[in-house]
């Protein structure tokens, strides 16, 4: 599958700063960022850095990308880091500041994109902690085209309270447990200051360990990298050799649509299915796969879901963290049993220019005596935990995640809300009672805009006991770390018309995760009355980012994208 090309060869589009009379203004200005007379013979192969002091997730990734960067001339390249944007999901939860969450993975692609096309660099490595940094940095990778490896900045350790791990999640629902008078001011000061204890992204299968495993089975980084740790030296080893790959890749000719195919996207949905992941993965393969030109639907996550186990004792539904699954082996290890089971594509190619079945045989199995992981034969759900619902009520369909959920069904009048905000003042003043359907619509792509996620309001209702005893359906998202009986990216959205925006308090609605039903008991006549009766309302956005967001953005079922 791959092309090898002499070392003579690899200059492939770069090689023109080095031509003519003409280039001296091209090379003048590299000379000025370090260039000397041999690099103009070398490939230029950049360093996409999401580094940024305003999350965890990505404050030290300033310092692995020096380690990209090393890599890449240990192998010939001439290398050049560059930057793009981040914001940090945990910190814009439960305020406004949410809605721009989703929006920046389209501005980190579209950055990315820019320099890559601008610089006419000829490969490069991305390198993505938050959330959003992941499915950005790929998107760009698909629609740039050239070699590039990708690099999860890695995982937080955990905190400790009183013998205890804790993580962001205990915080927002140490939120609900005061409200609730379970704990006092002084526990919940306690929890805030012990729950993130340095570098890395949020412990838990929340989005980005989830996407972060999902582009390792993808075959766009290196085996390992996804569970390596932020503050360790493998995940220093892992920027250091991606680069090199970016160089190598560059040498065989192996490029983004060589990897990304409809198998690999399987992959990735098989491994995020196994492991407990974020309904957000959802979203971010569909926009990945389109960026690439892959036909995969929500039916597709439906479809291998029935044949996938849920085996991971990982948070926000398990005891786990990410930390403990790098200990217990790791992602490779994960997929190697996978593999053995045939739930894996061995022949797709991968950033290492081997197969997958040849990185895999090569990995060692889970270590003896580890919990983390069950075997097949007694797995927490005999079918992946990520269920994508239809019915009258999302006829585009919804997403819930039903990992460690006793509950499989709920019927219950709608209490229906038209933001987050209004949603939780009545959660917290105990106007939701067990039993209810809580429903909080104009929080999609277009009508939010940006689509927010509600981990505080998730937090707020288990810490409150009322997880299981209520559900909560929106056409917004919900963070990795949100548990529950919850139900999101429900399609269409409320903004352009869908069902959800002609429900009426009091409607009864069913919730099946089994049947995979979501409806609403309103006949379809009534429904194309309050139809005719519905006024769109005007985007909330009038003018930046968002509004280019809201104008632009596609519906969550097919990925929430802007192309």
């Amino acid at each position: 599958m791959s092309r090898r090309k002499s070392d003579q060869d690899l200059r492939i589009r770069s090689h023109v700063i080095s031509e003519g009379a003409n280039r001296a203004p091209n090379r003048a200005m590299l000379r000025s960022v370090g260039f000397r007379d041999d690099d103009f013979q070398k490939p230029m192969v950049g360093v996409a850095s999401t580094w940024s002091e305003v999350t965890p997730c990505n404050m030290h990734i300033d310092t692995l990308a020096e380690q990209a960067k090393k890599g890449i001339g240990e192998n010939g390249g001439a290398p050049l880091i560059f930057n793009t944007i981040t914001v940090s999901d945990g910190i814009s939860m439960g305020h406004e500041g949410m809605r721009y969450s989703l929006p920046s993975r389209e501005v980190i692609a579209d950055s990315i994109e820019t320099v890559v096309g601008a610089e006419r660099l000829d490969s490069y490595v991305a390198i993505g902690g938050c959330d959003k940094n992941m499915p950005g940095c790929m998107i760009a990778i698909g629609r740039t085209g050239v070699p590039a490896v990708f690099v999860y900045g890695g995982t937080i350790r955990p905190g400790r309270l009183e013998e205890q791990d804790i993580d962001i999640v205990s915080a927002f629902e140490g939120v609900g447990q005061y409200n609730r008078g379970v704990i006092d001011r002084e526990r919940l000061h306690r929890i805030e200051c012990n729950a993130c204890p340095g570098a890395g992204s949020c412990g838990g299968m929340y989005t980005a360990n989830t996407m972060a495993s999902a582009i390792e089975a993808m075959g766009m980084s290196l085996p390992g990298s996804s569970s390596n740790p932020a503050e360790s030296e493998l995940k220093r080893r892992d920027c250091l050799q991606a680069g090199q790959a970016a160089v190598e890749l560059l040498r065989q000719g192996i490029y983004p649509k060589d990897i990304m195919t409809k198998e690999a996207f399987e992959n990735a949905i098989t491994v995020v299915m196994a492991l407990g992941g974020s309904t957000n993965a959802i979203l971010h393969l569909l926009a990945i796969a389109d960026a690439v030109d892959v036909d995969l639907t929500m039916q597709d996550f439906e479809r291998i879901r029935r044949q996938v186990p849920h085996i991971a004792d990982l948070k926000p539904s398990g005891r786990y963290v990410m930390q403990d699954l790098h200990r217990a082996g790791g992602v490779p290890a994960v997929m190697k049993q996978l593999w053995e089971e045939g739930l894996l594509h061995g022949d797709c190619l991968t950033v290492t220019g081997k197969t997958l079945a040849e990185n895999l045989a090569e990995a060692p199995p889970l270590k003896e005596g580890q919990e983390v992981i069950r075997p097949f034969d007694r797995p927490f759900r005999k079918t992946g935990p990520l269920v994508v619902l239809e019915g009258n009520l999302a006829p585009e369909g919804a997403v819930a995640k039903v990992s460690g959920l006793k509950v499989k069904r709920l019927t219950g009048p709608a209490r229906v809300f038209d933001s987050e905000e209004d949603a939780a003042q009545a959660i917290l003043a105990d106007r939701v009672r067990p039993g209810d359907v809580v429903v909080i619509r104009y929080e999609g792509p277009k009508g939010g805009p940006g689509m927010p996620e509600m981990l505080s309001i998730t937090g707020i209702l288990v810490g409150k006991g009322l997880g299981e005893k209520v559900a909560l359906i929106t056409d917004g998202r919900f963070s990795g770390g949100s548990h529950g009986f919850v139900i999101g990216h429900a399609a269409p959205e409320a903004q352009v018309g869908g069902p959800i925006a002609l429900l009426k308090e009091g409607d009864w609605i069913t919730i099946d995760s089994e049947s995979r039903e979501l409806s609403v008991d309103v006949t379809d006549e009534e429904m194309e009355k309050r139809r005719a009766e519905w006024t769109e309302p005007s985007l909330s956005a009038d003018r930046g980012v968002l509004r280019k967001y809201a104008r632009l953005v596609s519906s969550a079922s097919r990925g929430a994208v802007t192309d």
